[in-house]
């Protein structure tokens, strides 16, 4: 194998420490010459799709590839900001505001950054750049936080296939899930409660999570699970009782079985029992992006008004909102334990030392 070309080695000089953090992916413009690039990395992925690879190179390229590129840039145009992808843009928020909390928090030279799955700024790309800056520790925090085989482990393929290709390796570590994080918990109900103190309480709360096949589920997969504790922990954080929300999944792809409830059949079907309000959040994003604001914000409203429902309300995603970084802030901090110092251990440290001038021990 012939390895990467290492930058420049210079005895001395300080060592940073990287964070990555990373997200699912964008295509870079709402047109279907962009979209269709993106749709063919993030679908070619056998982590996404596992359907035999011949079988599904030719529906992948002699269908969806021809058809679906229109049809979701259309989407993407509905939701774009003047900044970009909403996805992008709020990615790019959080790396630059965790940045600013790390830097409150340690004497350590940080470096934040963020990249995308598929698409860009992409994580062999981002890898490189940390390298550049002597970055010789790195914690790799995929922003999902519900682990799945289908999204969280396609970035830990990427960043270990990168490594492969380098001589001088950095220390590595890596977060699998965050679904529990009582900060993330906390986030999430302050989000919704201030939501409702602003605009009222719903009938029902329906708590929408991207789906997954259901035979992911029965391999082992524990994605399923992970969200319902998500669920569970912020009714009781809100003081829900079970009749009051409903945790259900979105996006379903293809023809198989997707675990269940769907959230278009859980909206029809609340707007049938002619359901006064609904309001739905999306836990299983930490920034908003087509699937929230275009799938449940618009299609969602759609669905459940048109089958007889009353007020449909969508809560977007905690985004940049600053309890929200200051508990991303603390997950950081608490996986990167023996790489940092914080400003309390250097005065310490200076205590010991002056200490020890004195003739102490």
């Amino acid at each position: 194998m012939t390895y990467q070309t290492e930058p420049a080695f210079i005895h001395g000089t300080p060592e940073k420490t990287g964070i990555l953090l990373v997200n699912l992916g964008t295509p870079n413009a709402p047109t279907a010459q962009a979209v269709r690039p993106y749709l063919k990395q993030f679908l070619g992925d056998p982590r996404v799709v596992e359907i035999p690879k011949l079988v599904w190179w030719m529906i992948l390229n002699g269908i969806i590839l021809n058809v679906r590129p229109k049809k979701s840039a259309a989407k993407y145009a509905s939701v774009w900001l003047k900044e970009g992808s909403p996805l992008r843009v709020y990615t790019e928020r959080q790396a630059a505001l965790l940045q600013g909390y790390l830097g409150e928090r340690t004497t350590t030279p940080v470096v934040v950054d963020y990249a995308m799955t598929y698409g860009q700024p992409s994580i062999p790309d981002v890898l490189r750049k940390l390298k550049a800056q002597n970055c010789q520790r790195i914690l790799v925090v995929p922003l999902f936080p519900q682990y799945a085989a289908s999204s969280t482990a396609p970035v830990f393929d990427q960043v270990f296939g990168e490594l492969q290709k380098l001589r001088n390796l950095p220390a590595l570590r890596t977060i699998k899930h965050f679904h529990d994080h009582p900060g993330y918990i906390k986030s999430l109900a302050a989000n919704i409660n201030e939501y409702w103190v602003k605009n009222g309480r719903p009938e029902k709360l329906v708590m929408s999570f991207h789906g997954v096949p259901q035979y992911t589920l029965d391999k082992g997969d524990p994605y399923h699970c992970e969200c319902h504790k998500t669920g569970r922990l912020v009714a009781e954080a809100l003081g829900l009782t079970r009749e009051q929300y409903t945790v259900s999944f979105q996006s379903r792809f293809g023809k198989a079985e997707w675990i269940k409830p769907y959230t278009t059949a859980t909206l029809l079907e609340l707007g049938k029992q002619k359901t006064r309000r609904v309001d739905v959040v999306c836990p299983g994003f930490v920034g908003d992006c087509l699937e929230t604001l275009e799938e449940i914000a618009m299609e969602g409203r759609e669905d459940f008004q048109h089958a007889g429902g009353g007020e449909y309300h969508y809560i977007p995603c905690v985004n940049d909102r600053s309890d929200w970084i200051h508990a991303l802030s603390d997950l950081v901090m608490d996986n990167l334990q023996g790489w940092l110092t914080t400003p309390d251990q250097t005065e310490l440290e200076k205590s010991r030392l002056l200490a020890q001038a004195m003739g102490g021990k």
